[in-house]
Formats: C-alpha cells, sequence, structure tokens
C-alpha cells in the first residue's frame, strides 16, 4: 500500500476542513479590530479600555483551556469541537449589541470561555493522525488558516463595517453577526463530518486504517515522554515552551487586533485599510506552508522557531526605525511573516515529549499561558497609544518579546538532539 497515498487522502478529507473551522474561529476572535474603526467612537470606547476588551478573551480562554482539552480527550473531538463553535458563535453574535465598556468586557470575556479548547484540541486531534515526521508541515498548513483569515477577512471585514445603516444596525454590529453565524452553522457540520480519529472514519479503508495506526505505534518516543496530566503540566519543557509562545502571541495579537487602527493612522479610509492588509497576511499564510515543510525537510523545529521569532522582532524594529509609512507597513509585514512562522514548527516540539492525557493537558497548558501574550499585547499597545499617542515604544516592546521567544527556545536544542 502506497503510504503517500494514504496520507494524501487523509490530509485532503481532513485539513481544508479543518482550514475552514479554524478561518471562522480566527476571524470571530480578531474582528473586533476592525469593529474597532467605528465602534469606539459609537460607544466611547478609549484606546486603553479596547486593548483591555480585546486582550480580556483570553482571561477567559486561559482559565478553562486545560479543563476543555482534558474533556475533548475523553468524549472525543467530534462532539467537543461542534460544542465549542456553536458556543463561540452565539457569543459572537451577542457582540453585535455591544452597549459600553461593561459588555464589552464581559462579551469578550464569554467568548474567550466559549472558544477555550479549540487551536490545542485541533493540535492534539492531528496527533492522533499524523506521526512527529509529519507534523510540521502539516500543522503548518492547518494554522495557515490564521494569516488566511486575516487576508480574507480584511478586506471583507473593511467593506462591512463601511456600511452606515442597514435595517436598523450600523457596520461594525453587521460585522459581529455576519461573521459569527457560520460558526453556528458549522458546528452543525462537525457532527456529521469530523471523526474522532482514524478507527472512526468511514472514508478510509480496514487497511489504511491499519497503516496509519501502525505508523503512530511505531513514532519512536525520545527520553522523559511524560503521558500523565501531573507530570507534564510540572514539566520545565513545558514552562519554557509557555514562556516562548507567550512571547510570540504578544505579537500575533498586538500587532493583528491594532494594524488596521495603525494603518488608518497613516491616513488611509476604512475600505483601504482592508485591502491593504491583504497583502502582508497572504504573504504570511504561504510563508507558513514553505518554513513547516522545509522544518519537516530537515527534521528540525527549534532553530526554524528562533530564525522565525528574530525576523519578527527585527520587522517590528523596523516599523519604528523607518516612519515612513509604506516602509513602516512593509516592515510590519516582514514581522507579521516571522509571527506566522513560528506556529508550524512549534507545535510539533511539545508532541515529541508528550503523549497521551499529558499531551491533551500538556499542550492546552502551553497555549493558556502563551495565549496570555493575547491579553497583554494588546493592552500594552492601547495604554501606550493614549499614553503617547504614538505606537513605537509598544512596537520594540513587542520586538523585544520576540527577541527573549528565540532565544528562550534555543535552551531546548538539547533536548531535540536527544529526540531525534
Amino acid at each position: 500500500m502506497n503510504e503517500e497515498a494514504v496520507y494524501r487522502k487523509v490530509g485532503l478529507r481532513l485539513i481544508p476542513f479543518m482550514m475552514v473551522l479554524y478561518l471562522v474561529a480566527f476571524l470571530d476572535r480578531v474582528n473586533v479590530g476592525f469593529a474597532a474603526l467605528t465602534m469606539n467612537k459609537d460607544l466611547g470606547l478609549t484606546p486603553t479600555i479596547f486593548g483591555w476588551g480585546a486582550g480580556i478573551f483570553f482571561f477567559g480562554y486561559f482559565i478553562f483551556e486545560v479543563p476543555s482539552n482534558v474533556i475533548l480527550e475523553k468524549v472525543g473531538a467530534r462532539k467537543w469541537i461542534a460544542r465549542i463553535m456553536i458556543t463561540w458563535g452565539i457569543v459572537s453574535v451577542a457582540m453585535a449589541f455591544t452597549q459600553g465598556p461593561i459588555s464589552f468586557y464581559v462579551l469578550r470575556f464569554l467568548l474567550g470561555v466559549a472558544e477555550a479548547g479549540f487551536l490545542p484540541g485541533m493540535i492534539l486531534y492531528l496527533t492522533y493522525w499524523y506521526p512527529s515526521a509529519r507534523r510540521a508541515r502539516i500543522t503548518g498548513l492547518f494554522m495557515a488558516a490564521v494569516p488566511l483569515a486575516s487576508a480574507v477577512g480584511a478586506p471583507i471585514s473593511g467593506v462591512i463595517v463601511s456600511i452606515d445603516q442597514a435595517m436598523g444596525f450600523k457596520g461594525w454590529q453587521w460585522l459581529f453577526i455576519l461573521e459569527g453565524v457560520p460558526a453556528i452553522l458549522l458546528g452543525f457540520v462537525v457532527l456529521g463530518l469530523l471523526p474522532n480519529g482514524p478507527a472512526t472514519a468511514p472514508w478510509l479503508s480496514p487497511a489504511e486504517r491499519q497503516l496509519i495506526l501502525d505508523r503512530l505505534a511505531t513514532d519512536r518516543e525520545p527520553p522523559r515522554t511524560e503521558r500523565t496530566l501531573g507530570a507534564a503540566l510540572k514539566d520545565g519543557r513545558v514552562i519554557v515552551l509557555s514562556i516562548v509562545y507567550l512571547g510570540i502571541v504578544m505579537g500575533l495579537y498586538g500587532v493583528g487586533l491594532w494594524l488596521p487602527q495603525i494603518v488608518k493612522a497613516m491616513g488611509y479610509t476604512d475600505k483601504q485599510v482592508g485591502y491593504l492588509l491583504f497583502i502582508p497576511y497572504a504573504v504570511s499564510a504561504a510563508a507558513m506552508l514553505v518554513w513547516g515543510r522545509h522544518s519537516d525537510a530537515k527534521g528540525e523545529r527549534v532553530w526554524h522557531v528562533a530564525l522565525a521569532a528574530g525576523l519578527a522582532a527585527v520587522g517590528l524594529v523596523g516599523s519604528v526605525l523607518f516612519p515612513a509609512p509604506l516602509i513602516s507597513l512593509i516592515a510590519l509585514g516582514v514581522a507579521s511573516i516571522g509571527i506566522y512562522a513560528t506556529l508550524g514548527p512549534f507545535w510539533p516540539i511539545p508532541s515529541r515529549f508528550l503523549r497521551g492525557t499529558a499531551a491533551a493537558g500538556g499542550i492546552a497548558l502551553i497555549n493558556a499561558i502563551g495565549n496570555l501574550g493575547g491579553f497583554a499585547g494588546p493592552y500594552l499597545v492601547g495604554w501606550v497609544r493614549e499614553t503617547t499617542g504614538s505606537f513605537n515604544i509598544a512596537m520594540l516592546v513587542l520586538a523585544l518579546a520576540a527577541a527573549i521567544a528565540a532565544l528562550l527556545v534555543l535552551t531546548l536544542k538539547r533536548e531535540e538532539r536527544s529526540a531525534g
């Protein structure tokens, strides 16, 4: 039996669908950045209030992340991913009825609670299908949905938010409604289409199922492999990866949630902002695929994460050193490429030393702690903008966080050698 043909079949069945799910998830998470172009004025939200509200999502996410992923392992991916999508879609639509700072805070927090466990659940789900040697390229392909969500969503969101009035709703309200409903609908599609694993996939023959299960069974475990939840939560490597991911995510959301307003401050209209941001996000998606494939081809993860994070730091510094609008925008595009390129090689690292319940809890903990950067980054940018009237100091702090992540991940190089 042709192994490549089997994995090609699995990839065609799973990855496009999973990408659509993550695209919708990420779009609902970050569309608040475009809504802010008009929502902030309508609701009287200051930059600090917006930064706090945009980031408070990640507190809810943090609190429920590990329990959500452990539940997914127990009840199965199909039911739990469907539950996550339906509830976050409902909350996302409810964002259209935000009345002021308090309701903004509450709904963003609840959105984080509803979505908790989605990304680590998907990362864990991929380990049910792919051995470690294939995971960077497939993770990079799946997570390319993140910049694609911004590339596709930017021009669409720019157009929607520019609507003045339609059926009594303003543009920013339509943005939450039109981009929240697909999550609810897709949640029901998940119940019908997403198998819990190879053993329950009706589109695999018995021989194909066995080949996948055999490859997973023979996937060599490195020394110090953890299988229990308690061991994973105390593992120093998990803590290091959590801090590394914190630095990456600070840049991901610190730039991503504010970029529409940063570009608008350069003198562009709402619609122009959407079209301009298509380019860096589309290039970032391509970079994720290329860098993830290169990581698999070399069988190396740590340096691939470090170099990409270093590129992000350089881009962020460049956006400050070269303030001319076009050059600054290009520098931020370089930073975006570096940030997104880290994700493909990063997520296969924890699955090299975590298995079973340890993988469910450890991956969730890394994502939960890391995503606190999703609060720190946007809040920092908002506070600096309101205090200084400029984004520059915030970009330098985000650059420092990316540089620290690049250096810190290199401490795991010895672990990778022992695993390879």
